[in-house]
């Protein structure tokens, strides 16, 4: 095995750090209800008024999706997450990379091409890390559990 192709714990504890921070933003908006998070660009009242659903209740779905996916990420490096089965939790993965990956996708290219958006080049560097630690982290829980088929 070579170093490449150890397990490492540190990505998904830093993922999860990352997506607990994600929920605390969006719950700071919510009890705010407004849209957008802190640190990012503004969104104005009228599209607020415009969005689908309740602003408040959007940004609580958000940050319960923030403590599901710090669950998810310490899931892959605990015992008791090492239970499900490996199939599942890489289909779990690969939906969470795609979402992640999504919303990452459009702070990259708004920060680096324009959109519009509002997203500045840090939030575009951010968005490359965050991409990168996730993919670490399932390459990390696939080496781990590649010898248990699930």
């Amino acid at each position: 095995m070579t170093a490449a192709d150890r397990p490492r714990s540190w990505p998904a504890y830093a993922v999860a750090v990352l997506f607990l921070g994600y929920a605390a933003g969006k719950a700071a908006f919510a009890l705010q209800d407004r849209l957008g998070f802190p640190g990012g660009p503004p969104v104005s009242a009228a599209e607020t008024r415009s969005y689908f659903m309740d602003a408040a209740a959007a940004q609580w779905l958000a940050t319960a999706s923030g403590v599901l996916g710090a669950c998810v990420a310490v899931a892959t490096v605990t015992a008791l997450g090492r239970r499900v089965p490996r199939t599942l939790m890489l289909l779990v993965l690969v939906g969470m990379s795609l979402a992640v990956g999504g919303g990452a996708g459009i702070m990259i290219v708004d920060a680096f091409v324009g959109m519009g958006v509002g997203w500045q080049w840090y939030h575009g560097v951010l968005g490359i890390l965050v991409i990168g630690l996730l993919l670490e982290m399932i390459r990390s829980y696939a080496a781990a559990t590649r010898h248990v088929a699930g």
